[in-house]
């Protein structure tokens, strides 16, 4: 087997991804999304997708593209944030969605990359998401059709958790900011955010790269994800690379200054 794992497209990485697959996808917001991978398999056509990310993009962007097409059926996710689409399809019971606290997702992801099949977390101990009855699907009327079922919880320490399962998908779609040829990755700053343990998460795990550097060209002590945990890399042209959204644009009036 090679330790050279980039492939010529994102077309070409994605070609394969099967209707009804499973996808852990990395990002936050709009922040760290791998908009290359999500867009070639827009154009790649699988459908009756399960999405395990943070959110589901935002109206017209990332993840929201897919949801705007019908192409996902299940979303994992802990926040729907300003996607009104993905809103509107949970409401009216046309997609079902498993909403989880953030931390509790990030770790159910890292978890299933390590290998450990479940764990307990205080999180969420008292809740619904203990007790069960979480609607994660809606008849069309509004009335629940299916609702989460209640978790073991038990006492560590004196400190109730409840039990929470690892996830493994069948993909993994995450974007680094310098990759070498073996698939070691360097995240820049706050889009680490869900991209590692999405990567972790994947069985097979495609990274799109803004750079792609020779095999040794990455310290040890700066590589954020080993490339034992990537198959595919894709690197970006520098259009793609500097193509990136921003959610909320927040500004200040320009201040005259005298002369």
């Amino acid at each position: 087997m090679s330790l050279d794992k980039v492939v010529p497209s994102a077309a070409d990485a994605v070609a394969d991804i099967r209707p009804g697959s499973s996808l852990a996808v990395g990002g936050f917001g709009l922040v760290g999304i791998p908009w290359s991978l999500i867009s070639a398999l827009l154009e790649q056509g699988a459908d009756d997708l399960t999405v395990v990310s943070n959110n589901c993009g935002v109206d017209g962007a990332g993840l929201g593209l897919l949801l705007e097409q019908g192409r996902i059926t299940r979303v994992v996710a802990s926040y729907v944030g300003e996607n009104k689409e993905f809103a509107r399809q949970y409401l009216a019971g046309e997609l079902t969605v498993e909403l989880t606290p953030q931390g509790t997702l990030a770790e159910r992801m890292r978890a299933g990359g390590a290998g450990i099949g479940a764990f307990f977390t205080p999180t969420g101990v008292g809740t619904m998401v203990a007790e069960g009855g979480l609607p994660w699907r809606y008849h069309p009327d509004g009335t629940v059709a299916l609702a989460s079922e209640p978790k073991e919880v038990r006492t560590f320490g004196g400190t109730e958790m409840v039990l929470e399962e690892s996830i493994v998908t069948d993909v993994a779609l995450v974007r680094a900011a310098k990759v070498d040829r073996a698939g070691n990755c360097v995240f820049h700053a706050s889009a680490r955010n869900f991209n590692l343990p999405a990567a972790m998460a994947g069985r097979l795990t495609v990274v799109e790269a803004e750079q792609v550097v020779e095999i040794g060209e990455i310290g040890p002590d700066e590589v954020h994800l080993p490339g034992v945990f990537v198959q595919r890399v894709v690197e970006l042209t520098p259009e793609q690379a500097h193509a990136k959204d921003i959610e909320k644009r927040t500004t200040r009036p320009r201040e005259e200054i005298s002369a």
